[in-house]
């Protein structure tokens, strides 16, 4: 999974991009940045995760491979 599906999921958690940029703090080309990069930051991870209960291994799967959450 990449993590664009991570994030179009916390974008549709949150209500679209406009509002997940507004509740993490963020502007809204920074969230239309890490779509067409395909990836999240790494320092955005438990904020979008706090916001949208979306869980940061969805987000950047590469950085979670093999682990899981005790």
């Amino acid at each position: 999974m990449s993590s664009t599906n991570g994030l179009e999921l916390a974008m549709d958690k949150a209500g679209g991009m406009r509002a997940l940029a507004r509740k993490i703090g963020v502007t809204y080309q920074a969230i239309q940045r890490w779509v067409a990069e395909d990836r999240v930051p790494s320092d955005w991870l438990i904020a979008i995760e706090k916001a949208t209960s979306v869980p940061r291994e969805k987000l950047r799967p590469d950085l979670f491979k093999g682990m899981t959450r005790a």
